[in-house]
C-alpha cells in the first residue's frame, strides 16, 4: 500500500476532517432534505442572503443578538 503524507495547517486539517465526517454521515443516513421541495419564498430569501454576504454584509453580530435575547 502506498500513501503520501502532506503537511497541512491546523485549519486545513480541521476542514478535511469536517468534510470526511459530513460525507460519512450522509453516506450512512442519507440526505435528510432529499426529495423535499423548497418554497419560492425561502429560495428568494436565501438568494438575498447570499448576495448580501458576497457584498461583505455579515448581518448582526453575535454579541448584539445575545444582548437582544438577554443571554
Amino acid at each position: 500500500m502506498s500513501s503520501t503524507v502532506v503537511r497541512v495547517s491546523r485549519q486545513e486539517l480541521t476542514q478535511i476532517i469536517s468534510n470526511v465526517v459530513e460525507q460519512k454521515l450522509v453516506e450512512l443516513f442519507g440526505d435528510p432534505d432529499d426529495g423535499l421541495t423548497m418554497k419560492q419564498s425561502l429560495r428568494k430569501r436565501l438568494l438575498r442572503q447570499k448576495r448580501a454576504v458576497e457584498k461583505g454584509d455579515r448581518g448582526t453580530n453575535l454579541s448584539s443578538i445575545r444582548k437582544h435575547l438577554g443571554l
